[in-house]
């Protein structure tokens, strides 16, 4: 037979509702009686009804982690950075519930008897509707990956128009002018973000914007492969490739390599993201690092602030990106 807070109260000599507050470190409980009521409890091997507790201080202990969509366009690793980062927060705390956007039909049974908090990794402005009912629920809510306007949320996100910025400048700056740009999923915040860089570095270097060496991926690995296959059948190849993220790079290396072609000789190949691959690809794979596992695990200790009813400082918060050199691009002439 299970021990019950009135087993506690009846030994105590209190009333259940002073057992529950104490086991709750209530401050409407003094400490010596705190103290008493919990040695009963351990003595008798206590177990919280966990449930019941719940309801009493409507909580589900459960925090949802979406994504935009975990089936179109979000990469193995890109998905493993991110559960790994909130979840190392989170631990034992919480039940952590991870699903796509994409696959409700009604947000509805979306609310806060279900979740107490939630982290979205919004990748496509598609989200706006989710973010619009969770703000109505008014479960706490933080927004990792896509600037928001909506000054009332906690944003945090990694400048990747700058990254994409500082990759095709590393480019031009080793001699290289027929740069192309396989982009990411169309609909995706971050695919536009890295387009602009790319030709905000070409306007500021005075090279000229080349439509054929603009085409469409969709992130993964089989898109940068055939992607690559396009652009090395121009009539005039391109001598370096800005690739949206590493898996459409790591495609675009085989595509390289199984048309007779060698990287770095031949065409030059930059990612995006960093993943774990781009240090054992052949060639390993410069990049431009976007902390993801950092961005996450911001965003969680954000979340668990909200929870505790702590203020936070700064609503938009931006985490640097960083072009990490290593050996797929080539030094065409000294560098400007």
């Amino acid at each position: 037979m299970s021990i019950t807070i009135k087993d506690i109260a009846k030994l105590a000599n209190v009333s259940h509702t002073t057992v529950s507050r104490a086991l709750n470190d209530s401050p409407l409980i003094n400490e010596e009686t705190k103290k008493k009521i919990k040695i009963i409890a351990s003595q008798l091997k206590y177990i919280p009804n966990y449930n019941a507790k719940n309801l009493v201080l409507h909580k589900s202990n459960t925090i949802g982690l979406f994504f935009s969509s975990i089936n179109q366009g979000t990469s193995p690793t890109f998905f493993f950075q991110i559960i790994k980062g909130v979840n190392s927060i989170i631990k034992e705390d919480y039940n952590l519930v991870v699903r796509g956007i994409d696959t409700y039909k009604d947000f509805t049974v979306i609310d806060n008897k279900r979740f107490d908090g939630i982290i979205l990794m919004s990748q496509s402005d598609n989200d706006n509707a989710f973010i619009y009912h969770i703000l109505q629920t008014k479960i706490p809510l933080v927004v990792l990956n896509r600037e928001m306007s909506n000054t009332s949320l906690v944003n945090i996100l990694s400048d990747d128009r700058k990254g994409a910025f500082k990759a095709v400048e590393y480019l031009i700056e080793n001699g290289h002018r027929d740069i192309a740009i396989i982009e990411g999923k169309e609909e995706f915040k971050s695919s536009k973000e890295r387009k602009e860089g790319y030709i905000e570095a070409l306007m500021n270097y005075k090279i000229p914007l080349n439509v054929e060496y603009i085409v469409k991926g969709n992130y993964d690995m089989e898109s940068g492969y055939q992607c690559m296959k396009k652009l090395i059948k121009l009539e005039k190849m391109p001598t370096s490739v800005f690739c949206s993220n590493d898996d459409m790079a790591i495609g675009a290396i085989k595509a390289v390599n199984d048309s007779g072609f060698n990287v770095p000789q031949d065409i030059s190949i930059i990612g995006f993201d960093d993943i774990d691959f781009c240090k054992y690809t052949a060639p390993a794979l410069t990049t431009v690092k976007r902390p993801m596992e950092a961005i996450s695990i911001l965003g969680s200790k954000t979340l668990l602030d909200l929870l505790n009813k702590k203020t936070c400082k700064n609503k938009k918060l931006y985490i640097n990106t960083e072009l990490v050199i290593r050996d797929s691009v080539r030094q065409l002439s000294e560098k400007i």
